[in-house]
């Protein structure tokens, strides 16, 4: 029998949450098979075991929170001898040789040595505690009758998943965000299944029958018109880590944000004439894409800016490359995956890039490594309709630009002969915020000044060549 223990995955993380199973109890799956998808603080990963064998039990159930290192599978593999206890704790010998693969391994996936015991998360129950008392998943205490579970049970502990209620993967979703038991939910759903209603109808602490949550809109707005006054929902996840980011930057970087608003015409002008480039006609041309270009055209020429504060070594670090991220908001909120050496890219290969980066980020399968190392940072509020913003600083790099609205708007044009006249013209507000410890008044400045220049005139990144 062998225990195969969360890994981590990528970035030094401790932690992650279970969002599916992709096996049961009773299956045989081969070496490098996906067994399980989680959620951590950066994205969500698909795991492969490193072992082939037939599964015999979940140590963990959706939705919970599981401590890198910790057992999440038991496999009956071949020629091993089954384990005596149900719990999957072994003795330390078998313990160490539950440790190694009996087949090929993925990098980074083998267990770390001392790590394949058990360990409880904070608030669950101890490994060794009754499975009904402690079952993963479980969110309340057990009944007072309990001491009676303290005597050896002459049957075999249920599974995690044996009694596991019946739900769709957003329903499991929603109940996790709102902080729900599903095991506590009457279901009302066809087949016993627990509906979102059901879910929903449990968080407002109503009856429970559903009939007063039919046609209920997203959790945010049902929780504002139709639940109660407050309602909680646990801080994990992206959430944690992007507050946990502000923070950090907003506290620890003296932030200075600047803004300018420019005549964008050429630059839409440049863009609809892309659309129809036969060249671009596989990639998604956006004014987003000719921002990102000018902006690391400016970095590259302004390479002070593309700069990172390490208060450890006392020293300051300049990057060789643009690592451009994009901030992208998420159905599990925001995040900020980079484009790695961005202003090597043609502007066909950075459009290709963006257009993989936000599908990615968006289907939630943004990799850890596409997270870190980012340099400079956009941010589309104008997506939303908005104009501008102070945004705050990805913590470790030195700037972060706001692409606002862009709308049709009266502006005063100059002719070549000095007249003046007032004409319909695209016009846009960008901000550029900067760690004031890296980048001054006047460096700022001139950044912030040659992006606007490149999106008023494209054509003036020939005079920088």
């Amino acid at each position: 029998m062998k225990n195969f223990n969360l890994p981590d995955p990528g970035e030094g993380l401790t932690e992650a949450d279970v969002v599916s199973w992709k096996v049961q109890p009773g299956d045989t799956v081969t070496v490098n098979q996906i067994i399980i998808e989680v959620e951590t603080a950066k994205s969500l990963v698909e795991l492969p075991i490193p072992f082939a064998g037939k599964i015999t039990e979940l140590l963990v159930a959706e939705g919970d929170t599981v401590d890198v290192g910790a057992p999440i599978i038991s496999v009956e593999v071949e020629g091993s001898e089954p384990a005596a206890d149900p719990t999957g704790d072994a003795p330390a010998a078998e313990a160490d040789e539950a440790g190694e693969s009996s087949g090929p391994n993925l990098v980074g996936y083998g267990a770390k040595a001392g790590s394949t015991r058990r360990r409880a998360r904070k608030g669950s129950a101890p490994a060794t505690a009754d499975p009904a008392a402690g079952a993963p998943g479980t969110s309340e205490p057990a009944a007072p009758a309990a001491p009676a579970a303290a005597a050896p049970a002459p049957a075999e502990p249920l599974s995690p998943q044996a009694t596991r209620a019946l739900a769709k993967p957003p329903v499991r979703k929603l109940a996790k965000d709102l902080g729900v038991d599903l095991q506590s939910i009457t279901p009302t759903g066809e087949g016993g299944i627990v509906t979102r209603a059901d879910v929903e109808t449990a968080s407002s602490g109503a009856s429970g029958d559903g009939a007063a949550a039919a046609g209920a809109v997203a959790p945010q707005d049902t929780a504002i018109a139709d639940g109660p006054a407050q309602s909680r929902v646990p801080i994990k996840g992206v959430r944690k880590a992007t507050a946990e980011a502000m923070v950090s930057s907003a506290f620890t970087a003296p932030h200075v944000s600047e803004f300018v608003t420019v005549d964008v015409t050429a630059m839409m002008e440049m863009v609809e004439r892309l659309k129809g480039d036969r060249s671009f006609k596989d990639v998604k041309v956006t004014p987003l894409l000719v921002v990102a270009k000018a902006f690391t055209l400016a970095l590259r020429r302004h390479a002070q800016a593309n700069a990172s504060w390490d208060g450890a070594a006392q020293e300051i670090v300049y990057h060789r490359d643009v690592n451009l991220g994009i901030a992208a908001a998420t159905p599990r909120g925001l995040l900020v995956p980079n484009i790695k050496a961005a202003d090597r890219l043609s502007l066909h290969d950075l459009a290709g890039a963006l257009g993989d980066l936000v599908a990615t980020a968006r289907d939630g399968k943004t990799q850890p490594a596409d997270l870190g190392g980012g340099t400079a940072t956009i941010t589309n509020v104008g997506v939303f309709g908005v104009d501008t913003g102070t945004p705050i600083l990805n913590p470790g790099e030195a700037v972060i630009l706001a692409f606002g609205a862009v709308r049709r708007t009266p502006w005063v044009v100059t002719a070549a002969d000095g007249s003046e006249s007032i004409e319909p013209r695209w016009v846009t507000q960008l901000a550029l915020s900067f760690d004031h410890r890296l980048v001054d008044g006047e460096l700022g400045s001139i950044l912030l000044a040659d992006v606007a220049a490149l999106l008023h005139d494209p054509g003036t990144a020939f005079l920088w060549a």
